[in-house]
């Protein structure tokens, strides 16, 4: 199988970009890899986000201990409850994922479960830990996304844009080819390509946006929890749009709607919703004092 990557209109030749690393017969897949790098540079990030605010940054290594493990079982769950029919007949594969397949929304919700329980059992300020712990999670998620181009997924359909990237089409999963990137692939020194979006590079460079603006925003925020609502904003916006470029999407059984899609628009309303209601509650909270 080939394994060259292609950004043509960059002028980027990837030559040999492998999915996994030998070390004595032993491999290790470049996804995890990636996972991990992203995780602890999270919780680094977290860390020195809570010294800065006067917190204990202890609480949120703590924190991350539980949050990584339940995140992980989350997003593995989430991934297989919306692709069953990949994993019924083969039930040992559900515990596999050195290929791929964790859904980010089902880490996330798993993630604030635990931030909850967390911060009730140590007595802290449930909705200040939300705000602190997701600037790691921003940054995990900015870094993890790479995991998905040594994998060659979570890409989107045929694109003669900017950033289109090419991939052999023995590299990638045969469910992921549309009819249009068939329609459109390319042949080079014998191997054929196909020509997509590369919504992982998206997604990652979304991510990086929004962590610079919450970062910048931190001395800003008018009451606890808004940085998190913030990013549940910006990240449902983000991946409402990416999510409709994607060719490998979860679907909701029967309706047959992408479940990410439903999800991004669902948390996006409900931030709005609460930072307007917040804000204004606050407000309120000052004017009757004052008066």
């Amino acid at each position: 199988m080939n394994q060259n990557i292609i950004f043509p209109h960059l002028h980027i030749w990837l030559h040999g970009v492998g999915k996994m690393i030998d070390i004595k017969g032993f491999t290790i897949a470049y996804y995890g890899i990636v996972i991990v790098i992203g995780m602890l540079a999270g919780i680094v990030l977290a860390s020195h986000i809570a010294k800065k605010t006067g917190q204990n940054p202890d609480d949120y290594y703590d924190l991350a201990i539980y949050a990584i493990i339940c995140s992980i079982i989350g997003a593995r769950l989430y991934y297989v409850v919306f692709r069953w029919d990949i994993y019924k007949d083969d039930l040992l594969s559900i515990f596999n994922i050195r290929n791929g397949g964790l859904a980010i929304y089902g880490g996330v919700i798993a993630a604030i479960i635990t931030t909850y329980v967390f911060a009730h059992v140590k007595k802290l300020s449930f909705p200040l830990m939300c705000d602190t712990a997701c600037f790691g999670l921003i940054l995990g998620q900015v870094i993890g996304r790479w995991g998905n181009f040594f994998n060659r997924e979570a890409f989107g359909d045929y694109t003669n844009g900017l950033f289109a990237m090419q991939l052999p089409l023995d590299a990638v999963r045969s469910s992921d080819v549309t009819k249009q990137m068939l329609n459109h692939t390319i042949t080079k020194e014998g191997i054929v390509y196909i020509q997509v979006h590369p919504t992982f590079l998206y997604e990652s460079l979304w991510n990086l946006c929004l962590l610079v603006a919450l970062l910048l925003f931190l001395k800003h925020k008018k009451f606890e929890g808004q940085i998190f609502l913030l990013y549940l904003l910006g990240y449902g916006v983000g991946r409402f749009w990416i999510e409709s470029l994607r060719t490998d999407q979860l679907l909701i059984p029967y309706i047959k709607y992408p479940v990410s899609m439903l999800v991004a628009v669902l948390l996006a309303v409900v931030s709005i919703a609460l930072n307007v209601y917040l804000i204004f509650f606050k407000k309120k909270q000052v004017v009757e004092t004052e008066s």
